[in-house]
């Protein structure tokens, strides 16, 4: 289903971290309705990708503050008034979480809570969608992944979005926030952040075939992988941020198609024209958060709220590749 924005009329929108990846497709999209009133919250600290470039070409120009989620003071200033709430921010690099653990738990856990706080006490009413992560599953145990499949995340961003996670659902049962999470699973698409490797091998691969470098897989590259294109992660969110069953849920999203990470290689040279890649041993770092193979089931959001991804892999790598080719001085030159 293709939410219609309609649904959004006379509403206000926050968009927490919505000058980075996500959060920008998704003010892009929301501009577009002359109904909706959009309002940002980005830290934009360097290495989570927030870029105000990522709002060029924005139809109708959104309200920016630039400040952490942590600033209480701050925050309760702009809550008043907004109908929906799409909690994006964070930190999402796996690698950087295992560095600065603590850097972490203040971008993936605090700031949420200070923002479910900041809304119990000035706008309850506010509906918050929040976007979690597969990560929090470790490795799977059988797939495909369903909500019901246990939590082990391997690295300390798995475990400080799943608190994340948890501190939504709380606030849904202890104090009536309508809260709701999406688990995301590489995420893909325009003007998410490729100049360098912290923030998934997906972005990366990107990077490494427009600047003709020669890509590295690790291990055998046949580990298995579920890619959502981030137009159709939008059309989840934006059916999360009004459809009343979604209130108190959490949903995987999922591709339906998964793909080893060799083959996703190979068509995204086929689909470029020209490219290349080896082999390497898995770097000791990486290895020891692997999560191997991992496919999600995105039955129970189909269900509930009629929401399928609608762009197949082959044309989101078509439509990626091309948008990065046309912008190469903002996303690949420093």
């Amino acid at each position: 289903m293709i939410p219609d924005l309609t649904a959004y009329d006379h509403r206000v929108v926050l968009i927490t971290g919505g000058l980075g990846f996500i959060g920008s497709n998704l003010a892009m999209r929301l501009s577009a309705s002359s109904g909706v009133e959009v309002r940002i919250v980005d830290s934009l600290h360097p290495a989570c990708g927030g870029d105000p470039r990522n709002l060029d070409g924005i139809a109708r120009p959104a309200q920016v503050h630039t400040f952490d989620l942590r600033e209480s003071a701050r925050l309760r200033g702009i809550l008043p008034g907004v109908d929906v709430i799409f909690n994006l921010a964070g930190q999402v690099s796996h690698i950087d979480s295992m560095r600065e653990p603590l850097q972490d738990l203040g971008a993936n856990a605090e700031a949420h809570l200070s923002l479910l706080e900041g809304c119990r006490a000035v706008n309850p009413g506010a509906r918050i969608v929040y976007s979690s992560t597969r990560q929090s599953y470790g490795r799977p145990q059988r797939l495909p992944v369903d909500e019901d499949h246990p939590i082990h995340p391997l690295d300390i961003n798995g475990v400080n979005k799943y608190a994340g996670e948890l501190y939504h659902r709380i606030y849904h049962k202890a104090h009536g926030l309508e809260t709701c999470s999406l688990r995301l699973t590489n995420t893909y698409g325009p003007r998410q952040l490729i100049r360098h490797a912290s923030q998934g091998v997906i972005g990366w691969f990107i990077h490494q075939i427009l600047c003709g470098e020669e890509i590295v897989l690790f291990g055998d590259g046949k580990q298995l992988r579920d890619l959502t294109y981030v137009d159709c992660v939008v059309d989840a969110l934006l059916l999360a941020g009004v459809h009343p069953h979604a209130a108190g849920k959490v949903y995987n999203l999922a591709s339906g198609m998964p793909i080893a990470l060799v083959d996703l290689v190979k068509l995204m040279i086929t689909v470029y024209g020209k490219g290349s890649y080896r082999f390497a041993h898995f770097p000791e770092e990486r290895r020891k958060i692997d999560i191997g193979d991992y496919y999600g089931s995105f039955s129970r959001i189909q269900e509930e709220l009629g929401w399928s991804p609608a762009v197949s892999l082959r044309e989101g790598i078509r439509r990626t590749l091309d948008f990065f080719e046309r912008r190469r001085s903002i996303y690949l030159e420093t």
